[in-house]
């Protein structure tokens, strides 16, 4: 199984990413997909999550400003992210499920917000 993202990056404050995360290999259906994130000094978080069912949860304080998209049942997800602040400084991880499996876990994309 492989979990893979890309689109992170430097911006500036203010400005917008759009992170994607794709999967393959699963045996079974993926039915969950996450983005979660993680910076030094703090544990990793979920930012938001999409099932195959088009349902989205979102961490706190997310929904403002990210927006979570994608087609479970093709293995797609993507996390458009506004008006970007420093805090937003982590590396982002996508997570997966599919039935009757464990979790499986991207490396990460680094996003940088800075002036």
């Amino acid at each position: 199984v492989q979990v893979g993202e890309s689109g992170g990056g430097l911006v500036q404050p203010g400005g917008s990413l759009t992170l994607s995360c794709v999967a393959s290999g699963t045996r079974y259906p993926i039915y969950f997909m996450g983005w979660y994130r993680e910076s030094p000094g703090r544990q990793r978080e979920l930012v938001a999550s999409i099932t195959s069912e088009g349902r989205t949860n979102y961490g706190f304080f997310m929904k403002d400003r990210f927006t979570i998209s994608g087609d479970v049942t093709k293995n797609t997800a993507y996390l458009q992210m506004d008006s970007l602040k420093p805090e937003d400084t982590a590396v982002y991880y996508c997570k997966i499920f599919s039935a009757g499996d464990r979790d499986y876990w991207g490396k990460g994309t680094q996003v940088t917000v800075s002036s």
